[in-house]
């Protein structure tokens, strides 16, 4: 009989030496397989490509004002000029003070003012597809208001269309408002502001300029 014996140190019968047997064998079996504890490793996955975004459209880099002046500025077909003569033509012996593009892309329009000598202002509004006047009141400005708009009148040497010429000699585009006032720095330099608008980007530059001698006196580009 083999010398196999149980933990209490007695010897094992036939039926337990047989199943010492068994567990011993099955023991072998496993190490001889290369069991371990360890999990086998998990390969992983290929990346998967990620598809390339399209790239954004000029339209959609657009900023909500940029996109209005796009849409709006090509529709007008009567520029500041033309808009400013008609306002004039009906109060006689004014002066152009004030021109800017508005509406919609259906119905542009030009809102103009114009002023005679004594300060009275005079609102207009003037289509900007057929250049005719549509509207036309007069504003009830106070007297200090009048007497100071009168002394800027007399002291603006530069019209509105040399304003004009001299803010797109800059930069490159569609005069969408001008406006006789003060200088920004506060002063009591009489000036004319300018925007212009260019197409490639539909930025606006508006134009500080001086309204004595056509220098310019400031600027500001309207990056969106």
């Amino acid at each position: 009989m083999s010398g196999v014996v149980t933990r209490c140190g007695r010897p094992a019968g036939p039926r337990a030496i047989g199943l010492v047997c068994a567990v011993a064998a099955a023991g072998a079996l496993l190490s001889g397989c290369g069991s371990s504890d360890k999990a086998p490793q998990k390969v992983a996955d290929p990346p998967r490509a990620v598809p390339a975004s399209a790239p954004a459209s000029p339209s959609s880099s657009l900023s909500s004002d940029q996109a209005q002046r796009k849409a709006l500025i090509p529709k007008a077909k009567v520029g500041y000029q033309a808009a400013l003569k008609a306002a004039v033509a009906a109060v006689p012996g004014s002066k152009p003070i004030a021109a800017e593009l508005k509406g919609s892309p259906t119905t542009p329009y030009w809102s103009t003012a114009v002023a005679t000598s004594d300060g009275t202002v005079h609102d207009g509004r003037v289509d900007a597809v057929s250049g005719k006047l549509t509207q036309s009141r007069t504003e009830s400005d106070d007297a200090e208001d009048k007497k100071h708009l009168a002394g800027q009148l007399s002291k603006a040497k530069v019209t509105a269309q040399q304003a004009a010429e001299t803010a797109t000699e800059k930069t490159k585009g569609t005069v969408t408002t001008i406006e006789l006032g003060n200088a920004e720095n506060g002063s009591d330099t009489v000036a004319w502001t300018v925007g212009v608008v260019t197409p490639a980007d539909w930025n606006q530059t508006t134009y500080g300029i001086d309204a004595t001698n056509r220098k310019v006196l400031w600027t500001h580009t309207n990056n969106g």
